[in-house]
């Protein structure tokens, strides 16, 4: 009886030992992660906002794909989602989204589009 009780007690310190040892790795992942991102001279702030930003890229490469004719108040809408979008992706290196490029381009045009248009109107 003696011997499952302390076998179970050291089956307890093994999980317990996993478990340390899982969270000191994934503290330690972070923390590689973070130095990587300031030694290519990038802000922590400014990399979670291009993460945002690309996800918001998405969502105008589509609205920009589908939409020829937009109403006014849509175009003020692309045209301010849009400059976030260029001005987080603008403090990013270049090669963090190059898969996104042409996404990129064609939010860029379609922005264009918009700014000629309205300029034209007024």
């Amino acid at each position: 009886m003696q011997e499952i009780i302390e076998n179970k007690r050291g089956g307890e310190m093994l999980i317990m030992a996993i478990a340390y040892i899982l969270v000191f790795a994934v503290f330690a992942l972070i923390l590689y992660a973070f130095m990587q991102l300031k030694l290519a001279g990038i802000n922590i702030k400014d990399f979670y906002t291009f993460i945002e930003a690309n996800q918001v890229l998405d969502k105008l490469y589509l609205f920009a794909r589908q939409y020829e004719n937009m109403s006014s108040q849509e175009q003020i809408i692309y045209l301010r989602e849009a400059e976030k979008v260029f001005r987080a992706f603008e403090k990013v290196p270049t090669e963090l989204w190059e898969e996104e490029y042409n996404k990129y381009k064609e939010v860029l045009n379609k922005y264009k589009d918009i700014r000629m248009v309205r300029w034209n109107n007024n």
